[in-house]
């Protein structure tokens, strides 16, 4: 990619001059010479301790901030490398980031909310390829669509976001629709990044080990449609959700055009009814005061309100609306979100979630109900290392709307994983308590009678199991379709 001055790049050096960079890290120990080093503010360490690294591996510039700068004083007065020195470095990097590789999909959405933020934006991407036109979702589940690319974080720090986007771009890609996590804007990950439109689906407890508290965590997701989101953007607001009229009115005091999808009369994108059937629904909506009916394939009324969430923002960043609509029927469960896993010989089903929050258990375990004429059997856990205060929450969602509970290990990481049960148990004293997932999941396809249904929640698509350091291959849909071929008499 060569070399670009830092004048290029947007940046004005406090000492050293106009100087050429070759690259951009984060990382002290990935800095080659010539390149610039960004040292941020962290949780437990500040950048600034590896300036000096990062110097005598041939760093040409420092980006950090004041405190920073003083960590590495003496050891950058005596270098030549030039020293950025900003009050935000991390929204500074955002933007160097977008400069420094200077190639994005030329529309692009983004979408946050507590739960539903990958079936948002894979049912966006998979709308536009029911348009014909190049997509891609980045999020919890890597890149995925019609090029794709793993990623270790939801919303990843902005030099390997930027040179996803770049690297999407040159194989062809057009749209995009990305997952802003509560971490990224708060980080400001995002900044930088073009969008034509971006999406609220709710806001219910979650990362409270991370943010301090309930507000703190709002106004993080907030800064989506008060920040990022450019004055020419569309806001595409769940209004049925309490905190969406608080939404759309951060997004229109800055006079951003807002679309409100939601159940609630006057919504322009409004569902005015659902009839569920076997493993699908079909769903009644009007715009303009015109009424449309799409037959989706998905299972829970609250894919509903994804899905047509995901048809405002495409219809927000340039589709035509009948087109769009035209497009519904063909939407595809996405991987470890309400997905079948597996069926018994007696007709009872398997299905793997996501859901990790009190909420999010609680409307999958209610979006069930509908399709199931026999008993709900759920299976929960809590990750490690994660918000503490939920995990008794998780236990009493699923206790109350599931008829069989039993508790099991999720996450652990470094914690005890027996003290993490006994926490969910706290909400579910009634529930089995099974420590061993494969064993929990033998378990729950065992109880399984005609017309019965599993739901294994928490860790939908992922396919390892962290305990302790060591990430152990599992996955749940694997272990799912095993549990149920050792039971049935095929292996």
């Amino acid at each position: 990619m060569g070399h670009k001055k830092l004048s290029e790049l947007g940046l004005r050096a406090t000492a050293g001059g106009d100087v050429s960079v070759s690259g951009l890290a984060v990382d002290s120990r990935l800095v080659k010479e010539g390149m610039l080093f960004a040292a941020l503010p962290g949780t437990a360490v500040h950048g600034g301790a590896f300036i000096q690294y990062a110097l005598r591996m041939g760093a040409s510039a420092v980006l950090t901030d004041a405190e920073g700068a003083k960590l590495a004083e003496a050891e950058l007065a005596a270098s030549d490398a030039a020293l950025i020195v900003s009050e935000n470095p991390r929204q500074v990097l955002a933007y160097t980031a977008a400069l420094w590789f200077g190639a994005q999909p030329e529309t692009m959405i983004a979408v946050t909310g507590t739960n539903g933020k990958t079936s948002v934006s894979s049912f966006a991407r998979m709308i536009w390829q029911e348009l014909g036109l190049r997509a891609v979702n980045l999020g919890t589940t890597g890149v995925e669509g019609d090029w794709s690319a793993p990623l270790a974080h939801t919303t990843p720090e902005p030099i390997t976001l930027h040179r996803t986007l770049a690297a999407a771009t040159e194989a062809g890609i057009t749209h995009a629709a990305m997952e802003a996590s509560s971490h990224g804007l708060s980080q400001y990950r995002l900044d930088g990044v073009q969008l034509a439109a971006a999406g609220f689906t709710n806001f219910t407890q979650d990362h409270l080990d991370y943010h301090a508290t309930f507000e703190e965590y709002f106004d993080a997701k907030a800064a989506l449609f008060g920040r990022v989101l450019g004055d020419d953007g569309v806001a595409v607001i769940n209004i049925d959700d309490p905190r969406g009229p608080d939404m759309a009115a951060i997004a229109q005091k800055r006079e951003i055009e807002v679309i409100s999808v939601g159940r609630m009369e006057g919504a322009d994108i409004q569902l005015t009814a659902q009839r569920f059937h076997g493993m699908g629904q079909e769903v009644f909506f009007k715009h303009n005061s015109r009424g449309y009916r799409a037959d989706l394939k998905l299972m829970g009324g609250f894919q509903a309100e994804n899905v047509l969430l995901a048809a405002g923002l495409v219809i927000a960043a340039g589709e035509d609306p009948q087109a769009v609509f035209e497009t519904l029927d063909h939407m595809e469960t996405v991987r470890g979100r309400m997905q079948l896993a597996a069926t018994r010989d007696n007709g009872a089903s398997v299905f793997v979630d996501y859901s990790h929050t009190p909420d999010a258990i609680a409307t999958a375990l209610k979006a069930m109900r509908p399709h199931v004429p026999g008993r709900i059997i759920a299976i929960i856990g809590a990750g490690g290392d994660r918000d503490t205060s939920k995990r008794p929450l998780m236990g009493a969602a699923a206790a109350e709307h599931a008829d069989v509970v039993i508790v099991t290990d999720d996450n652990p990481r470094s914690e005890t994983p027996a003290d993490i049960r006994a926490a969910v148990l706290q909400g579910c004293p009634e529930a089995y308590e099974v420590g061993d997932r494969a064993e929990a999941i033998l378990r729950g396809v065992d109880l399984l009678q005609a017309g019965d249904a599993l739901l294994i929640a928490g860790k939908g698509h992922e396919t390892g199991q962290t305990i302790g350091d060591t990430v152990l291959p599992f996955d749940d849909v694997e272990q799912a379709s095993v549990a149920v071929a050792a039971l049935e008499g095929r292996i």
